[in-house]
């Protein structure tokens, strides 16, 4: 496989209600979050097999931190790979909430 010829671009999709990283044009992965008041709760995260081994999904979780960072809201780790991430870049822990049993029963409820 061949490398890509620009730099990956990461984008916030509201109505879709993810951040996708795109390769070249091409959708090569998303973290799906749910918005709840002032935290994002990030639930999913995948980077298309096509696309593995780059560290995209790093840089893609890294920019949507970012931007909740930006936005002013909190983030809350449901996903096991955010959950990671946030481990290894404490330059986010003062913006980071506990995934609490309220908080799981309500991402069900919004998941159905």
């Amino acid at each position: 496989m061949s490398e890509s010829s620009t730099a990956p671009a990461v984008q916030r999709v509201d109505e879709r209600q993810r951040y996708e990283i795109l390769v070249d044009g091409r959708r090569a992965g998303l973290t799906a979050y749910r918005d709840r008041g002032e935290q994002r709760v990030f639930f999913h995260t995948e980077i298309d097999d096509a696309f593995a081994g780059r560290g995209l999904a790093s840089e893609l979780v890294g920019r949507a931190l970012a931007d909740v960072r930006a936005s002013g809201k909190r983030i809350v780790p449901v996903c096991p790979y955010v959950a990671k991430y946030l481990k290894k870049h404490e330059e986010f822990t003062d913006l980071t909430d506990p995934v609490t049993p309220d908080v799981l029963r309500w991402l069900e409820g919004e998941l159905g």
